[in-house]
């Protein structure tokens, strides 16, 4: 049995293909499969595909003839796995030299942990971009609480990417992305993995994300959307499988609330600025969190880790004549 399958959905990327593919293959990693999943491209995406598989043994394919949308092809990949680790890797993404085998080692190390993840950088453009070296080894060993939490306190993933390094078993426990879900699905698979066990986040970077005109990375640039987002990966998961977690309230209350004061100052950043939008995002912040319209939620600046430039950053805005920055 291969020790990791790497499942590649691909839709019209064909010109990002073969980066992607080369990128898993050059992972010192011998023992793993590889499923390229294309959903019905109208590009040469087909073409390349098959080259690749023909090159190597360890390539499979998956060529829909009807387009399915990306839930299906994530799901189809579920269904296909069965080495002990499994991961999705997007056919416009890239991994750095080294970060798979890092992620399987620590998964070894840590056989009550079902997740690992690292940092995610972020590439602008077509062009192939310069792998970063991977992870440096460092961890922090998580218990699946704890990292519920994170999610929670900070209205946000601690996962900075769309990917991460699972058990098999563990994901198919947990089963299917929720096509629901359009922009937060891995985000509520996520918060899955932390009710059931540990996780480990490395330090350093597993995966490279390009930002380009036709990518999912590039809808959401919205911060009112995007917590929209958010809060229904949220509410979804504590509606069905998070519901039956001892503190599954608290948690979510947490999360809400938590919604609400980052829309309270994005608002007040937006309104510095002379941004759009700001009534959108207060009015969410005070729908979430009535009390908001009174009192400005100075916890949520302080839990941050940034919070003195952030606060900084406001003051220096609130200085500024709008007429002069325009």
């Amino acid at each position: 049995m291969a020790r990791v399958d790497i499942a590649i959905p691909n839709y019209n990327y064909g010109r990002f293909l073969r980066h992607c593919v080369a990128s898993v293959q050059n992972q010192d990693i011998d023992d793993m499969r590889i499923l390229i999943i294309d959903n019905a491209s109208t590009d040469d995406s087909v073409e390349i595909a098959r080259e690749i598989a023909a090159a190597d043994s360890r390539v499979e394919l998956l060529l829909r003839p009807k387009n399915l949308g990306p839930h299906a092809s994530f799901n189809a990949a579920i269904d296909w796995a069965q080495s002990d680790y499994f991961t999705i890797l997007c056919s416009d993404d890239y991994l750095p030299a080294g970060s798979l085998r890092a992620a399987l080692s620590s998964l070894d190390r840590h056989p009550d942990a079902n997740l690992v993840f690292g940092h995610t950088v972020f590439v602008q453009g077509e062009e192939a971009p310069t792998l970063p070296s991977g992870l440096t080894g460092a961890e922090q060993y998580m218990a699946g609480d704890a990292f519920l939490r994170c999610f929670c306190s900070t209205g946000r993933s601690p996962i900075d990417g769309p990917m991460a390094v699972v058990r098999t078993e563990a994901q198919k426990r947990l089963g299917y992305y929720r096509p629901d879900l359009p922009h937060t699905d891995d985000m509520e698979m996520w918060m899955r993995f932390g009710a059931i066990g540990a996780v480990v986040r490395l330090d350093g970077v597993q995966s490279i994300v390009r930002i380009h005109g036709a990518n999912q990375s590039a809808v959401l640039k919205n911060v009112h959307h995007w917590n929209i987002e958010s809060q229904a990966a949220f509410e979804a998961f504590f509606e069905a499988y998070g519901a039956s977690l001892r503190d599954a309230d608290e948690l979510l209350r947490k999360a809400r609330r938590s919604l609400s004061d980052r829309a309270y100052w994005c608002a007040v950043s937006h309104l510095l600025r002379g941004d759009p939008g700001v009534r959108d995002l207060i009015g969410y912040a005070v729908r979430l969190h009535p009390m908001s319209a009174i009192l400005p939620p100075l916890g949520y600046l302080w839990r941050r880790p940034d919070a003195i430039s952030r606060l900084r950053s406001l003051v220096g805005m609130a200085r500024v004549d709008p007429a002069q920055s325009a």
